[in-house]
């Protein structure tokens, strides 16, 4: 599988050209909970997340969870 740059902006869009196909493929082929995890591996909850907040935007996803973790998080980058 190749790698994917992801392209997440503050607010949703559409892909483009071979975004599609690409993104497609690295999602598995149906969705499982697994001992209480969705899906099989870390890779594919990433890839899952990059799909969805690639085509909702950050601002959204952001208003999800407590703000102060958020910022946390951000706080805690290298």
């Amino acid at each position: 599988m190749r790698r994917i740059r992801w392209d997440i902006r503050r607010e949703g869009r559409v892909w483009q050209g071979g975004e599609l196909r690409l993104r497609l493929d690295c999602l598995p082929e149906k969705f499982e909970v697994i001992d209480g995890a969705l899906l099989w591996s870390e890779g594919e909850r990433l890839c899952m997340l990059g799909v969805v907040l690639e085509q909702v935007g950050i601002d959204k996803a952001v208003r999800l969870g407590d703000p102060s973790l958020w910022k946390a998080a951000v706080a805690d980058l290298p």
